[in-house]
């Protein structure tokens, strides 16, 4: 780039962070006049179109709207402005000319005329065909609505201070779930003759926290039966089939709410919907909500249950968030509208305490045996004993910047680059923390006292409490005095895998040569042959693809990138059968595994010095010790 376009650029640069910091330091006016009524078209699902038309009370004089950037729970600047088209305002019928802001390509003005009260909005929000375009939210079964992507709004407004009266037009049949309550004189998950619904008004950022889930196939089963605070389970499917839960399958996800509220001693909302695709066609999500959550599963969830127990820990996940993370919010993540930008300092906290209860309930529920548990964590414990390299220039606390840094791309070399390691990193970190609370109180409290104390508070509340790291620390120490701030920077500072709670649970990371019955189910979901322990590499169990390789291991040490198809092993076709073989056959041996690669249209011979056989993580009891992960797991009677 010639150094004058440099120089242009630095400058632009600039002025964008400028504005970008200027937004986040300016005070918010706390409401906006008046009612903002918002109509969602759906019913185009031949085309994949939203259509909209937003009519915004104003004042003559200039006006500058935003489309929401920075997402919850996304973390990160990720508004699909690029798929907003179309885009026209008017007044009393007459078109308003509008410039979009060149360094704040989310910001749109123009000037309101004289004598005009209310601006009309219209434009289409163009969801994505397939998945190269972005995450498919429409099919012919089934869709998602995020109201984020069909709303623009004033700038300057704290997004609670915006009243917003929506409504969506679906495809005839259809029903629908969400956290939004219908208007006076509606039917609750159905829609009226034309396939309208109204729902009560709401401030934006309730809106925004208010997903709709609507399918032609929908069930719809109620979680807490009697109970004052109630909890559905809504399910939408690519086949009326999939629909068909058992009892014994309703039992153990009607206990993950009681085992919730006896965690918390406490519910942060008047009801709770989780939104579950069974579908292969729409896109894949898990995403919390304060009284909801956005979630997809393999279509036989129900109908194959034995085979999807790795996929049964996502709505455990994702309910937790109703506290930590919705009702109890790192300070740096909690903005007051949509366009400031977030932190992430705390998401060690905020995803990896929620990820350790996410798998603690889902023992705890029977979604998991506990066998189920112990193969889930050995998993986890392996991908951080061995493949994660990346600790040798990275920590935990920085792997906080990948939402923004990554923005969850395909990544090269993952194992040495690292990526979003605060889920799992944290999960071993809280399960360090509980072992330490269970030893310094001889057993008697732990990570729940901790639990119930920090986000069970304001029972029936659920607006927003925010957390710093010193909230953290001091409400660790009221369980048991200790020098935590030391302990946790010690895990999520240090440039080493925290490790150091399985053998404080009282149990150790083994090695045999066959995978759990878990590690196969998760295979079968990947669709892939995880060798990353041994030989170091991932690769598709059907058309041989390379999809991962461990940086320095045996097969990169040897010239194996992460790229290209495994075509044969030892003079003979691939299969996954044969890879596994011709490792068991290298042990205790000197011959090199010899791979045929293709990479494009060239083909090489790789040949990888490896004799140490297949290797597949499980736990293993340490005797003489306490059993505490024993302990964590069990179900609160």
């Amino acid at each position: 780039m010639p150094t004058t376009r440099l120089a242009v650029t630095a400058i632009a640069l600039l002025f964008a962070t400028a504005a970008s910091i200027a937004r986040a330091d300016a005070p918010l006016a706390a409401t906006w006049p008046g009612t903002i009524r918002l109509d969602v078209d759906a019913t185009d699902i031949d085309h994949r179109i939203f259509r909209v038309r937003e009519q915004l009370p104003v004042s003559p004089g200039p006006l500058k709207l935003l489309y929401p950037e920075w997402l919850p729970g996304k973390h990160a600047p990720r508004g699909p402005i690029d798929k907003l088209a179309g885009l026209r305002f008017s007044a009393n019928g007459q078109a308003i000319a509008w410039k979009r802001d060149p360094l704040d390509v989310y910001a749109f003005e123009l000037e309101v005329p004289a004598g005009v009260s209310r601006l009309d909005i219209a434009f289409e929000f163009l969801t994505p065909q397939d998945g190269t375009q972005g995450r498919v939210i429409v099919t012919r079964s089934m869709l998602n609505l995020q109201w984020e992507t069909v709303a623009l709004y004033p700038s300057g407004v704290d997004t609670r201070g915006i009243l917003v009266d929506a409504g969506v037009r679906l495809p005839a049949g259809w029903r629908f779930a969400g956290a939004l309550d219908v208007a006076p004189g509606q039917t609750p998950n159905a829609t009226s003759a034309d396939g309208s619904v109204r729902f009560a008004p709401v401030p934006f950022a309730t809106l925004v926290d208010s997903p709709l889930y609507a399918g032609r196939h929908f069930e719809r089963i109620d979680l807490a039966p009697g109970a004052k605070t109630p909890v559905f389970l809504d399910l939408v499917a690519d086949e009326a089939k999939n629909l068909e839960a058992k009892p014994e399958h309703v039992r153990a996800h009607r206990a993950l709410v009681e085992q919730a509220r006896k965690l918390f001693g406490a519910q942060h909302y008047d009801h709770y919907d989780f939104l579950l695709a069974l579908s292969d066609e729409l896109g894949g999500i898990g995403l919390e909500h304060h009284r909801s959550s956005e979630n997809s599963a393999d279509p036989a969830y129900f109908t194959d249950w034995d085979k999807q127990a790795p996929g049964r820990s996502l709505l455990p996940h994702e309910f937790t968030h109703s506290w930590n993370g919705k009702f109890r919010r790192p300070a740096d993540l909690a903005t007051a509208n949509f366009n400031m930008p977030m932190q992430g300092s705390l998401l060690w906290v905020y995803e990896g305490q929620t990820q350790y209860w996410g798998h603690v309930l889902s023992a705890r529920s029977g979604l998991w045996s506990e066998e189920q548990a112990r193969d889930a964590l050995a998993l986890v414990a392996q991908t951080y004993a061995d493949n994660r390299p990346g600790f040798d220039w990275r920590d935990v606390q920085d792997t906080t910047n990948d939402p923004i840094v990554a923005a969850r791309r395909p990544l090269p070399y993952r194992s040495w680059q690292m990526s979003e390691d605060y889920y799992n990193a944290g999960l071993l970190t809280w399960l360090a923390v509980d072992a330490k609370l269970r030893e310094l109180s001889r057993e008697r409290r732990s990570l729940d006292d901790f639990a119930r104390a920090f986000f069970g508070i304001d029972d029936g509340r659920w607006g927003v409490k925010t957390y710093t790291r010193a909230d953290v620390v001091a409400a660790l120490d009221a369980i048991a005095r200790f020098d935590w701030d030391a302990f946790l920077r010690a895990h999520v500072e240090a440039k080493a895998a925290p490790l150091d709670g399985l053998a404080a649970s009282g149990w150790k990371l083994a090695y045999t040569d066959a995978p759990s019955a878990f590690q196969r189910s998760v295979e079968a979901d990947r669709k892939s042959i995880d060798l990353s322990a041994s030989l170091g590499i991932v690769v598709g169990t059907k058309d041989g693809r390379i999809a991962d390789v461990r940086w320095n291991g045996p097969a990169f040490k040897a010239g194996l990138g992460a790229s290209g198809t495994l075509v044969a092993v030892d003079s003979r076709a691939f299969t996954p059968e044969r890879l596994a073989d011709a490792i068991k056959a290298a042990k205790g041996g000197k011959a090199p595994i010899e791979l045929l690669v293709r990479d494009g249209d060239d083909y090489r011979s790789v040949r990888v010095d490896y004799h140490d056989g297949l290797k597949y993580p499980h736990l293993e009891r340490i005797p003489g010790t306490p059993d505490r992960l024993g302990a964590i797991l069990a179900a609160r009677r």
